[in-house]
């Protein structure tokens, strides 16, 4: 028992003499970036006081602090947190290969992500390379998704006669279960593919509009999916990222920076009628604006067939019914954590069939 005592003082003492050193007496290389005090073994003493749910407001208030990247240690890992646009398109787009890997998942997670065998999880190198290939080449193409359209026609219908019988009901509908039944069914029938009528095609335009603007202003991952494990130190805005650091970028705060869009907590589609969001590039690999589907190499193949399916069941709902908010109803952009970040007070709509003389 006395040994392992001694050992155990040992390790602290040599953990907060080089702590101590490393504070008083600093070196002339790069430094990790800034963040809160820091106690060896234990980590950042703010984790003494709050709890992991208040992760997000805490980092917010560390960032206006102490600058765009930020630096948490929980036990004796760092973990650096970007908030700049500027800085994830260097390291996400410049330097995708350093920033490309993904961290080793916790034992209860590799169930869920075949033992990170996927394409989200897997670590940067040969397997993720096959993974994306047979995507891109084979069940997202183009050619492959057309296929679908009867699947798409089916899905459709199925959802305009549910709303045909909602409509007769004065009972306000519940949004976001219709909308999550069809991006299910969608997404796991790949169902779309047939041209809209010409009309149509203006409402569709209109439709995409609201699609960025809703997910530039609520991004359902604010910040934790994107993440980078350094296979070797590197630096970045003149910080040290250190070999097996993660990196984070907060995805929602880029979406929402005021030096990009005018009033950005404010909902306002038409901002894409205007030099604010002409011509936008959602892939970021110019200028990352936004990025809700990632960037760099590692940005989700998907986000192209996530966008048509998003325009066409949105134009086809807006075309078919009318959409009006519950009397004395104010909607409530108040968010709350769950597996991923959704309205505290989910949307209710009264719906009735649209007259094709209001279109």
């Amino acid at each position: 028992m006395e040994i392992w005592f001694l050992i155990l003082v040992s390790l602290s003492l040599s953990a907060f003499l080089k702590a101590f050193f490393n504070l008083f007496f600093p070196c002339k290389t790069h430094k990790l970036p800034p963040g809160p005090l820091t106690f060896p073994i234990i980590g950042n003493i703010l984790w003494l006081s709050k709890s992991f749910a208040d992760l997000e407001p805490t980092l917010r208030s560390l960032v206006r602090k102490l600058g765009p990247m930020v630096t948490l240690h929980i036990f004796s890992r760092p973990a650096i947190f970007i908030s700049d646009r500027s800085l994830a398109h260097q390291a996400l787009v410049l330097n995708g290969s350093v920033f490309g890997n993904r961290p080793s998942a916790l034992a209860t997670s590799r169930v869920l992500n075949s033992n990170q065998q996927n394409i989200s999880s897997s670590f940067y190198g040969p397997t993720w390379r096959l993974l994306r290939r047979n995507l891109t080449s084979e069940i997202l193409h183009s050619s492959r998704v057309k296929t679908f359209g009867h699947a798409r026609k089916w899905v459709l219908q199925i959802l305009k006669n549910q709303f045909d019988l909602l409509s007769r009901s004065a009972d306000p509908v519940r949004v976001v279960d219709h909308v999550q039944f069809a991006m299910f069914c969608l997404l796991v029938l790949m169902c779309f593919g047939d041209k809209l009528e010409e009309k149509q095609v203006k409402e569709i335009e209109r439709v995409e509009r609201r699609m960025i603007e809703n997910m530039r202003r609520f991004n359902i991952l604010n910040f934790w999916p994107r993440l980078s494990k350094i296979v070797l130190h590197t630096v970045l805005g003149g910080y040290l990222i250190p070999k097996n650091g993660t990196v984070n970028f907060m995805v929602a705060d880029m979406g929402w920076d005021p030096k990009v869009w005018e009033d950005p907590m404010a909902f306002k589609p038409e901002r894409f009628l205007n030099g604010e969001g002409e011509a936008f590039d959602i892939t970021g690999s110019r200028e990352i604006k936004m990025m809700p589907f990632g960037a760099g190499r590692r940005i989700c193949p998907g986000y192209g067939l996530a966008m048509l399916h998003l325009e066409y069941f949105v134009a086809n709902l807006v075309w078919n019914f009318e959409w009006k908010a519950v009397d004395g109803d104010d909607i409530d952009l108040s968010e709350k954590q769950q597996l991923t970040v959704a309205m505290k007070n989910p949307l209710h709509a009264h719906i009735s069939r649209r007259s094709r003389s209001k279109v």
